[in-house]
């Protein structure tokens, strides 16, 4: 992949623009022996490849060729990306970076969920939950760490190691998914729910609560017991939960008309883990999102790319939007969710968001607002993804 060019952005003023070749997989930078434990890396996929990017300058450090299409997902680990690949899940190092031959095999690889100390990677294709300390894989460099596997009939699922040693794994088979039970250390059942029609999805809140999506609601797990939280519809579907670690309160997706054309989604689901409490709120009109267009960042809030360019800081109490920042121009929602769209990422203070229209990747300081980077490639980015732990 060819980088077109390359700004980083003061207060509104431009500096130098740097025009960087990166051919196929070997091409590599000086900026390569940076330790990516002091600057975060971001890495992005488009069609046939990957890159790896320097998360405060947005130099592009090494592009890869992968498949056609890959999901991308942080490892957990502050080190190392995962691809979902065909073979499995492959590590993709960002402090060499170097996209290794190291692969947890899957049939279909899909969920990964880093929390606790573990990292879980769900097999959709066979059941198979994948479960390994999350710092091992940093500490090995490029081998794969010691792992323990659960076995599960459902498919497209999920699992969540938590805090106690116990885990928490989607119920159902080859073809539907029906809840979420509790696993012990031997991997045996000590709680479950079976009120959770294609549960999808999953986030981790305060104190060792976590939520799981339902097309009717939502499931929430707290001391040890599952709690249904109703949608107000009759279909009301969340797949996607938005979490911090300090924060009871949960933001997620939501999508009340099974029959709609398109991805793009008008309402949030707020959820309190602490108070067992649900409601859906309405976005102003003109703003719509996407499931890759949701975040958590300062001060525990919610961040929202809408499809008028903005990202919209939102109250995760009430639903409420307290303050707009000009991120991109205005989009339209893609057919398909595969397709390339923009996506927004959160490291501290930094969002991270994709333009593709534009082919471009942007840096923005949420404090101040403004763009402190920006990187064009020759491709459309697709999905997003940084080095965070």
């Amino acid at each position: 992949m060819n980088l077109i060019s390359h700004r980083t952005l003061k207060v509104g003023s431009s500096l130098a623009v740097l025009g960087l070749l990166a051919t196929g997989c070997s091409a590599q930078s000086a900026a390569d022996s940076t330790d990516a434990s002091t600057s975060p890396r971001v890495a992005v996929t488009y069609a046939n490849g990957a890159a790896v990017l320097d998360g405060k300058s947005l130099e592009v450090l090494k592009t890869f060729d992968t498949e056609e299409f890959t999901r991308l997902n942080s490892a957990g680990d502050g080190r190392n990306f995962l691809l979902t690949t065909s073979k499995g899940f492959q590590v993709l190092d960002a402090s060499t970076p170097e996209l290794t031959e190291a692969t947890f095999a899957a049939s279909a690889a899909g969920h990964v969920v880093p929390h606790a100390g573990k990292t879980a990677l769900f097999d959709d294709g066979s059941g198979i939950t994948t479960i390994f300390d999350t710092d091992k894989l940093a500490e090995d460099e490029g081998k794969l760490p010691e792992v323990e596997t659960i076995e599960s009939p459902a498919h497209h699922g999920v699992s969540v190691a938590m805090e106690d040693g116990t885990v928490l794994t989607t119920i159902g088979d080859a073809s539907s998914r029906t809840g979420v039970q509790q696993l012990d250390a031997q991997h045996k059942k000590i709680a479950e729910s079976t009120d959770c029609p294609a549960v999808h999805g999953e986030g981790t809140a305060a104190d060792g609560r976590a939520v799981f999506g339902c097309e009717d609601g939502a499931l929430v797990f707290a001391d040890g017991k599952f709690t249904k939280l109703s949608a107000p519809d009759e279909y009301g579907r969340m797949g996607n939960a938005y979490v911090s670690p300090t924060s009871a309160l949960v933001i997620g997706d939501y999508q009340n008309d099974p029959d709609a054309e398109g991805n793009l989604l008008h309402q949030i689901t707020l959820i309190d883990t602490a108070k067992t409490s649900y409601q859906v709120a309405d976005l102003p009109d003109g703003i719509e999102y996407t499931w890759r267009g949701v975040a958590r960042g300062p001060e525990d809030l919610g961040y929202l790319l809408g499809t008028d360019g903005k990202i919209h800081v939102i109250d995760p109490s009430t639903g409420k939007i307290t303050r707009s920042i000009d991120a991109i121009d205005a989009w339209e929602g893609p057919s398909q969710w595969q397709e390339a769209h923009p996506a927004l990422r959160i490291d501290g203070n930094t969002a991270y968001v994709s333009e593709p229209a534009k082919k471009t990747v942007h840096a923005l300081d949420l404090e101040s607002g403004n763009k402190t980077a920006s990187v064009v490639l020759d491709t459309e980015p697709n999905e997003l993804a940084v080095t965070t732990k």
